[in-house]
């Protein structure tokens, strides 16, 4: 009966999905819905995109193990990306006016360090989504008791987020994640508040997690925690901001007030309700304390699911599910969205050109949604490869890649009237080629990668820039005319 509810929300937002693809008539309402969300909307899809499973099954685990310290990178990192975002990059994005953030690098830098982003903003994509189809896989044979096998599951999850992604493009993603939202809310407060209740009160969960000193935050006052803990705070909180999905909030909000306010409240709120996943897996330390004990050595992320399946009523696994199934796909169907756009705009251009009109628009739509669906298929086969890798792990690791490679050029671009092209190109590639280097040698246990990664991207900004310049500058005349009012 609980899979067969669940299956009927799964067909419910496909049609809701389906019914908001009737708006999509061109690659800008497919990329970032014509511009044309208000701020609600902006805040709605932004919050939603953001808690996936990590935030469901992925947080709550880590948190269970480490306490606060132990989730520095999500949510507190990941929120305040949104709110980075919101602050210092979404007006000055916004009056761009472009369809996708690679756009922005190839106006600022030239095609060299478009297509090299690009790259580098489409395999990032792959672990974060494949978060959230291993977590739909887990989802489907938790609920069919095992007869539905975790790779199946992920094949069914993929199919039925792809279903309106692939016609409904961003229309379709905020129109969904409007919805899911809603449910994802109200849904787990429900179930926070039951599980308050079944163990004796909330006071009692959060006297436990202070006796275990799980509100600890800071690192150990010695350099080697110190310098792994702001690693692990920068891997989202800078890392994310040179995403896709990031950008297309930003690009399909209605005005810039919408754009600048809508990433901010998103943000805040993510933090803020990323808390009641981590209050839930307390208080089943509580009320189930020795399947607690020994789901953490098995598999920490089953414990939130057990705790519903195992001791609350039937309404309340059947709200949790729906809260859950609203996180996975409103962030599947975000992410398999923005690396589709960004190769087809950026790369699938440079061989094939777009064609002028309204017949050479319908085309390049018809090839974004055949990318999408060529990169499901990626991203499923992957998520299948990856089978039993931790949720968390899969997307804070996803993000390091744009962290070291893309953050830098984005933010010397926008506030360092001097960088040039090169010194984009040389933060680029000395950024990558440093993290790799720690990431695969016994350095990478002393200084963390990522770290020393955007560390040295800055430096090649700089150095490459100073230089005498051998890379032709390249500032196109989207980026010099919307610069012109602020130098007024």
């Amino acid at each position: 009966m609980l899979l067969t509810l669940v299956i009927a929300y799964l067909i419910v937002t496909i049609a809701i999905g389906l019914w908001a693809a009737r708006r999509v008539k061109t690659t800008a309402d497919f990329a970032i819905a014509g511009r044309h969300l208000p701020l609600f909307m902006i805040i709605t899809t932004t919050f939603a995109t953001w808690f996936g499973s990590e935030v469901v099954l992925g947080i709550p685990a880590k948190f269970v193990e480490g306490g606060l310290n132990a989730i520095v990178e999500d949510p507190f990192g990941a929120g305040m990306c949104l709110v980075l975002v919101g602050i210092f990059f979404a007006a000055r994005l916004y009056k761009l006016d472009l369809l996708t953030i690679s756009d922005y690098y190839r106006e600022r830098f030239g095609r060299v360090i478009e297509i090299l982003c690009s790259i580098i903003i489409i395999i990032s994509y792959l672990g974060w989504v494949a978060a959230q189809v291993t977590a739909l896989g887990l989802m489907f044979n938790l609920l069919s008791g095992g007869a539905v096998s975790i790779p199946m599951g992920m094949v069914i999850g993929t199919v039925s987020i792809l279903t309106y992604t692939l016609f409904g493009g961003m229309w379709s993603v905020a129109v969904t994640d409007l919805v899911q939202m809603i449910i994802l809310v109200l849904g787990l407060s429900a179930i926070a508040i039951f599980a308050a209740d079944l163990a004796g009160g909330a006071d009692q969960v959060i006297a436990l997690a202070s006796s275990r000193d799980m509100f600890r935050f800071l690192p150990e006052p010695s350099w080697h925690d110190i310098l792994f803990f702001v690693a692990a705070a920068i891997t989202m909180m800078f890392g994310s901001i040179p995403q896709q999905d990031v950008y297309q909030r930003v690009m399909s909000a209605n005005s810039v007030s919408a754009a600048t306010k809508g990433p901010v409240i998103g943000g805040l709120a993510y933090m803020l309700f990323a808390l009641v996943p981590m209050f839930l897996v307390t208080s089943a330390l509580i009320i189930m304390p020795e399947q607690t004990q020994a789901l953490m050595a098995e598999d920490p992320q089953k414990i939130l699911p057990t705790l519903v399946m195992d001791h609350m009523p039937f309404v309340m696994q059947v709200v949790f599910f729906g809260a859950l199934l609203s996180a996975l796909k409103s962030t599947a169907s975000a992410t398999l969205l923005a690396p589709s756009v960004t190769f087809v705009e950026n790369i699938w251009r440079q061989f094939v050109p777009r064609q002028a009109g309204a017949a050479g628009d319908r085309k390049e739509l018809w090839t974004m949604r055949i990318a999408t669906l060529v990169f499901s298929i990626f991203v499923c086969a992957y998520s299948i490869a990856m089978e039993g890798t931790s949720i968390y792990e899969m997307v804070a690791g996803a993000y390091q890649l744009p962290l070291v490679g893309a953050f830098v050029p984005l933010v010397a671009g926008l506030y360092w009237k001097r960088a040039t092209s090169q010194g984009a190109v040389c933060s680029s590639v000395l950024g990558l080629l440093t993290w790799l280097a720690l990431l695969y040698t016994p350095a990478g246990e002393i200084f963390p990668p990522q770290l020393g990664g955007v560390l040295a991207a800055a430096l090649g900004m700089i150095a490459g820039t100073l230089a005498p310049q051998r890379v032709r500058n390249v500032q196109g005349p989207v980026y010099l005319a919307s610069l012109e009012p602020t130098a007024r």
